[in-house]
This record gives C-alpha cells, structure tokens and sequence, in this order.
C-alpha cells in the first residue's frame, strides 16, 4: 500500500511493518516531499534554535538548527489540510483542539484537518509538553498560520473571480460570492485546492495577522468528537508497543540493585561482572551489551529476551542504603537546601492578632502509575537513527541521544506515538535511550519493552513535599499573616542511560520547581512566601500539578482552619477574602450547584446512626505554573461530600461538584473530560498512592503494593463549566486537580473534626487519627 503523507496510523488490514519501516514514509521523508510538492500553499518559519529553558527549569538546551524550515500549516490542492505542532497528546484531546482552531480559522470542514503531532522532523520544537501550555500557547502560531493561509486564498480568489475580497464569504473550504444567488440558485465560487492546483506557495509566518472574531465561530467553542478514538476502536496502529518493522530484534534490560535512584557516587559504577556464559542456552540469543551500570540483551524472539535476561548472572557492588522514605519528612528536612525567598510583603505581624495557627503538611511520594510499561523500537543505520517512541517530549530526547551516542540532532528522528498516558515523566525515554544503545549495538532494530517491576521501580516519582504555614488571624476575623515555605526535592530526572553509561554526572542535581502556585489567592495582610529548593533523594520528577497540587492542598487546608476559627462559613470567609471577582463568580457557581447550606454542619466526630461521619469541604485554586511569579492556567474549585466508618476509617466519597474557568474552550466535551480525568487521578491519590521503599530503593514492584482508585469507588462527579468564550484560552489539563487533597481534608475535618495533613487519607490513617484523638492526643 502507498502511504499519505504523514499517515503513522495505516490501515490495519495490512501489514503494518510495511508502514512503519518504509523510509518513504517517514515523517523526515515527508516532511522534505512537502517542501518540495506541487498544489500546495504552506505557512512556513525558518529554521532556528529552540528556546533555552530558564534557569532551575525543565528542558535542555540545543543550539541545533534544522536545515529546513518549520511549517505551520499546509493546504493541499486535494483540499486536505495538514497542522503541524511539536507538543503531542497525551490524551487530553489536544490533537482535536488544535484542529478545530485551525479548520475554524481557515473555514474547512474538521474532518479535512490532519494533525500532525511531535515528530522531531516534522514539527516545530516547541519545547516540553508540560504545564497544559498546548492551547494557552503553542497554538497561537498555528492559529496564526491559519489565518495566514486563509488571507492569501481570499486574495487569489477574488483575485480569480474578479470581485473585492470583501465580496466572498468562506464555507465548507470554499470562497463564493457573497450576496444572492443567480436565477439557476447558484453563485460564483471556487474551491481552495483550485487556488493552489499546480503551484507551489510558501509564506513566512506573520505575526500581525488578524484572526477571526470569536462572535463568529463556528466549530470552536462546540463538542467535538476526538478524531484519535475511531483509531483505537479499529484497532489501527496508534500505539508504539505495536510498532514492527522487518528485521526487528528484542531486547530487554537488566537494571542494577539501587532502584529509583540517579544520583551517588555508586550511579553508573556498580557493575563488576556480567556472566554471558549464564545464557549461553538461551535460544536466538543475538547480543548480551554492556556500557558502565547499563547492561542489556537482544533476541531473535521477545520470549527468548525475556529468558536471557532472568537467567543473565549480574554481579553489582554493595551500594549505600536509602534513608528511610515511607514518611519523607525526616529525609526531606535533613537534604541539603538552599531558601530562595519568591514573596516578602506587609508589615511583620500586624497589630490586633487573635490568633496563629502553625502546621506542617506533608505530601508522600507517588508514581505516574502509566498502565502500560514503556516501549521503544530503535533503528540504528548509517545513514541515521530513527525511534519510534511514546516520549512526552520528543525534541528534548533528541538533544539526550545526540549526547548518549555523540551523533548529530540532524542525524537523529524521533517518530513520535502514542503510549501508556502518563501527565509527567514516566520511562518512554528511557527506554528510547535502551532501544538506542542496544541496536547501535547489532546493527539492526531492536524493540524494548520494560517489565511492569521496572516501570514502578524506575519511573521519576512524583516527589514528596513538605510545606510549613503559620498564618494569624485578626480578631475580627481578618487575615494578618501568611509565612510559607515550601520543600520540593525534585530534578529532571536524566534520561537513565546517559547515567548508566556515565554520560553525565551522578552528583545531585536541583530545580527550582517548588514554587508552583505557592503564594496563596487570599488578601492576607502580610505574606512571606519561600522555597527550599533541594536535591532529589530519588529519581523524581514532575507528575500533573507538580508542586502546586501540594502547595495548594497548604494553602486551602489552612484557609478552612482560619475560618474554623472565625467561626465563620468555609465558603463564606473564602469569598470574604478572596479579591480575583472571576475567582469569586467560579465559587459561587459551584455552591449554587452543589446546593451549599451556610453554616451547615458535618458529624465533628459525633457518628450518625449508622456508625458513619459525614462532611462536606471547599477548596479552591488556580495553577500558576513556571518559574515564579510565573503564568495562569484555569481556575478550579471543588464541593465534595464524604462518609466516614468510624469503626475502620474507611473514607467514601458520595459527591463532588467541580468547575473550572477555561476562558475559551475549544471542545467543550474535551474540557469536560479532562476535568473528569483530573477529579478520578486527584482522589486516587489523596486516598490511596504512595510508593514505598527499602534500603535498596523503591520497594513498590507492583500494582498490589501501589493500589489505585477502582471504578466502583469513583462517585458521582458534576461538572460545572464556566462560559467565557470571549476571553483567551487557558490550560484545561492540570488545574482541576489542584483542589482534590483539600476539599478531601476539609470533608474529612467537617466529619471528624481532625485536621489531617499527611495524605494518602488511608483507612488506617483516619483510623489511627481517631484512635489518637480518643486517647486524648492531637491528632493529624
């Protein structure tokens, strides 16, 4: 079969080695067809470096350039339309959004709109996808583009039809004459792909172009079905564990004894003996590789990797025990730290204080939790390497293979596909980087599949934080003082061969990435906001809310004790206190949707009847991700009703009610999914994640030791969607999950009356909080 250009997803009732080995086929191959093409109008950008991250940010730093220039966006004389964008799906839909905002701009059906996502050679490097920044802010050039293209087919056809550009009207890929149709009902018109039959027309990206009027969207703004699932309902090639192409080997690793942990003088210097005589029954056995602490094996067949690798004798050196971790806090407070102070403003301690409240929330380590264990097909050739890969960031592992294999970006293509969803750093690169080393190795491609072991074991954790508030409260109940101070042991967890190998150092490394929504939303007098920035103990990374969704669970948790103490309503005092209006109107419309009683009441440790505590909570934020004071996302806030068996202390959650301010939505129904997604992820982790460890490292091997949320303990969810179609878009993915912890520790202080400040809420934490209350001590 004759591939499309840019078609990674084949039909599946052919073979689809043949799709995804033919080189004619490749995003680079095609990418420079295009270039090249006849019947095509592009809006194109030359070619140039990637921005440097920030200092203390995620990212590496490339002063690669392409040879050829980045198009934006391509209109085809068959009239199909190509978008190109460098961040990639993660699941959140962002690959309808963006093509509802393209065939918006140029007034073409969605269904002529191919997206095409992530691949190093065919879209722009736009840097990570992270911070649901893909609508926020890696669309306005494509929207751009669009608009660009739009305005020179206006042109060329009024050119055509000799008639003002202002006389046409745009539809269904089209320009006709406005006004009334001729006696036969008919008016003058022509299609786009007419204005570029036979030409080849390449624009420079404007930046002054004028786009739509949002009063007159047509497809923006409404639901739209997401044109990746039909793909996975057939069956079609979408995911990279399906990849094969012909010659294709298999290879599996064997990872050493310090599970979870990329920093130390023992990182990449443990291994003393590997026995390759322990496998040499082992049938097809094509190589058994060795570089520094990575070790690895490649078969003709996958089971017969699989067999190489369990029976490979490996002998490491004792490597030094891991500090304890099962409760983070005595670890975190003695790593190394240095404060960065980000807010110091108002008077020390106003006068008239009634009274300071001081508590220290601890937030434990968690995983990404990705179902399916990573996969990667490498293909080392003379003429480059090509991998196939379920990368978050594509460019950025490009800059990381340039470094493990000392080869040229330009030699280097990252084929990007779909993998196991993630919303942070999971291993798909590192298991690019073990497909890398592996087929360099034999000289032919080589598929790796990790273990479910080694996914838990060596994924970036999502990392443990400690967050320290004191907060005074006037007498009248206002609010004097706010002193924050955050602790976020995380890095960007190095692509794990480049450790292995010794590539790069083993020293601890620090980010500055702890200061994600830290500075709370409330008018407090007085606020001193700072970080302790400190190295990762174990390979961590950032997980969807990064630091924010700690920080918050702080902020939000003491707003609800400063208002216990007022004596005043949760929902009341917030809004009291509250000064964004926009924020205001959010709460409010989720109280009304929730049917919030002032001055109601929950059970405060008094059981009903039935043995059970009931409670309702608030909670409130807006993510304000990157370097501080950094940039807005959506704003979010929570209801949630809760009951509690005081017997067990098993935790049900009867009700939520979320809403989330987006600005602009593009898909509606993907907002509403992703907020879905956020509330589902949230509880999963505020009632039950949290990795364990051993000496040696991470001890949670499998879902048995890493329990997550089941579908029958998922509640009913509201979802309450504030129209702002006139105001920008903003990031839908994260913010909704920021107020999960909170409205759950404020439910559960409504049923108890005990402030817990140490998720996971496990039955055995509420139980041991009520024990201890019982007893006569404080609990929390």
């Amino acid at each position: 079969m004759t591939a499309t250009l840019f078609d990674t997803n084949p039909d599946p009732r052919h073979d689809p080695r043949h799709d995804a080995a033919a080189t004619s086929s490749s995003p680079r191959a095609q990418r420079l067809a295009l270039l090249q093409a006849s019947g095509v109008l592009l809006v194109t950008r030359a070619p140039q470096a990637a921005a440097r991250p920030a200092p203390g940010q995620p990212g590496a730093a490339s002063d690669y350039v392409p040879a050829l220039p980045d198009i934006f966006v391509a209109v085809r004389e068959s009239g199909e339309v190509l978008a190109f964008n460098g961040h990639v799906d993660l699941g959140t839909g962002i690959r309808t959004a963006l093509a509802q905002i393209v065939a918006e701009e140029l007034d073409v059906p969605l269904s002529r709109v191919r997206m095409v996502l992530g691949h190093t050679e065919a879209t722009p490097n736009q840097g990570p996808t992270i911070a649901s920044a893909s609508i926020q802010i890696s669309a306005i050039p494509l929207r751009r583009a669009a608009a660009q293209a739009r305005a020179w087919l206006q042109a060329r056809a009024a050119q055509r039809l000799g008639v003002p550009a202002d006389a046409l009207e745009a539809e269904d890929g089209a320009w006709r004459v406005a006004g009334p149709a001729d006696p036969c009902g008919t008016r003058e018109r022509i299609g786009y792909g007419a204005l570029v039959a036979g030409e080849h027309i390449e624009l420079p990206l404007a930046d002054d172009v004028p786009t739509k009027p949002v009063e007159s969207y047509r497809i923006v703004g409404r639901a739209a079905g997401r044109v990746d699932i039909p793909g996975k309902v057939y069956g079609e090639l979408t995911f990279v564990h399906d990849v094969r192409v012909p010659g294709m080997l298999h290879g599996r690793v064997v990872r050493p004894p310090y599970a979870g942990r990329d920093s130390g003088g023992f990182v990449g210097t443990s291994l003393l003996e590997v026995d390759r005589a322990s496998v040499a029954g082992v049938p097809g056995l094509v190589a058994v590789v060795v570089q520094g602490d990575f070790v690895g094996v490649v078969a003709e067949r996958e089971e017969h990797a699989v067999l190489a690798a369990r029976r490979l004798r490996v002998r490491w050196k004792p490597v030094p025990p891991l500090p304890a971790l099962d409760d983070p806090e005595p670890a975190l407070c003695a790593n190394p730290a240095t404060r960065r102070a980000l807010l110091d403003e108002g008077a020390t301690v106003p006068a008239g204080a009634a009274a300071t409240l001081a508590r220290r929330f601890v937030w434990p380590y968690q995983m990404h939790g990705s179902i399916g264990p990573s996969c990667a097909l490498a293909d080392w050739r003379d003429e480059g390497l090509t991998v196939w890969s379920g990368t978050q960031n594509p460019h950025v592992l490009r800059i990381d293979l340039a470094r493990l294999c000392g080869l040229d970006e330009a030699h280097i293509e990252i084929v990007r596909m779909e993998a196991a969803g993630c919303y942070g750093r999971n291993c798909a690169d590192d298991a690019s980087a073990d497909a890398v080393l592996l087929s360099r190795a034999v000289g032919r491609p080589v598929r790796v599949q990790l273990s479910r072991e080694q996914e838990h074991l060596w994924e970036p954790k999502g990392a443990a934080q400690l967050m320290d508030v004191s907060a005074t409260l006037g007498a009248g109940g206002e609010l004097l003082a706010y002193d924050f101070v955050s602790r976020y042991p995380s890095n960007d967890a190095p692509t794990l061969a480049l450790l292995l190998t010794g590539q790069v150092s083993n020293a601890p490394r620090t980010l500055e990435m702890g200061d994600r929504t830290a500075v709370p939303p409330y008018a407090y007098a007085s606020r001193r906001i700072a970080c302790d920035d400190t190295p990762a103990i174990v390979r961590a990374s950032w997980l969807r809310g990064v630091s924010a969704l700690p920080n918050t669970f702080a902020h939000e948790a003491m707003i609800d004790e400063l208002a216990a103490s007022a004596g005043a309503d949760p929902l009341d005092f917030r809004l009291r206190h509250l000064p964004d209006e926009r924020a205001a109107e959010l709460v409010r419309a989720v109280a009304r949707a929730a049917g919030w009683q002032r001055g109601a009441r929950g059970s405060r440790g008094v059981p009903d009847a039935d043995g059970r505590l009931r409670g309702r909570g608030v909670a409130y934020a807006r993510y304000i991700h990157s370097r501080f004071p950094g940039f807005g996302a959506a704003w979010a806030a929570w209801i949630l009703d809760l009951c509690v068996d005081a017997a067990s202390g098993s935790i049900r959650v009867e009700r939520i009610v979320v809403g989330q301010d987006t600005g602009m939505m593009v898909n509606p129904d993907g907002v509403r999914h992703q907020v879905h997604g956020n509330v589902v992820q949230a509880l999963s982790r505020v009632l039950k994640e949290q990795v364990r460890f051993d000496g040696a490292g991470v001890a949670s091997r499998e879902w048995g030791s890493y329990p997550l949320l089941t579908f029958p303990e998922i509640p009913p969810i509201e979802v309450v969607l504030v129209p702002r179609q006139a105001e920008p878009p903003l990031g839908a993915g994260e913010s909704a999950s920021l107020p999960g912890a909170p409205a759950v520790a404020n439910a559960l202080f409504d049923a108890t009356g005990l402030r817990l400040c140490r998720p996971p809420f496990t039955p055995e934490a509420v139980q041991a909080a009520l024990a201890a209350r019982d007893h006569g001590e404080r609990g929390g």
